[in-house]
């Protein structure tokens, strides 16, 4: 295995779905008292989702609560209630070149902008045939870290 040319910096997000966000607004937004800092709306990722906060600065993670805009399209945003985990890395581009080399498995639309404004992919839950390595389960994206969050969390 050759050297791995990028690093993960830390957590990202925690995104968590439903049929219905409401529930999942009374509890973390009503009760655990986190901020909601914005909304995203995406047809083509059927997810509509209010992006919470716990923490400041480059130290922040987010708490996405989703909801399917279309409980019966996919992708299906709240089949697993814990739907992903998000992990900053230094250098998405090579990150994805070099773990695709490794035999991961990443899920359909590549690299693209997210909720957040960051570049993102994912890391698909599921191995097969040609890529034996998986989230064994879990959905993970992959996040670029913007330059202060490299510089704080390297």
């Amino acid at each position: 295995m050759s050297a791995r040319p990028f690093k993960v910096l830390g957590v990202q997000q925690i995104a968590i779905g439903a049929p219905d966000k409401q529930r999942l607004q009374t509890l973390w937004v009503q009760l655990l008292g986190l901020p909601v800092t914005g909304h995203f709306r995406s047809e083509r990722e059927n997810v509509d989702e209010d992006i919470c906060t716990i923490g400041r600065g480059v130290h922040a993670v987010e708490v996405d609560l989703m909801q399917p805009i279309d409980a019966q399209a996919k992708p299906a945003v709240h089949s697993t209630p814990l739907n992903h985990i998000g992990l900053w890395v230094d250098d998405l581009p090579r990150a994805v070149e070099w773990l695709t080399a490794q035999g991961v498995r990443f899920a359909p639309g590549g690299i693209r902008q997210g909720a957040a404004g960051h570049d993102i992919c994912f890391l698909h839950p599921k191995a097969s045939a040609e890529f034996p390595f998986s989230g064994e389960g879990v959905l993970i994206e992959l996040v670029q870290a913007p330059p202060d969050v490299i510089a704080a969390l390297a």
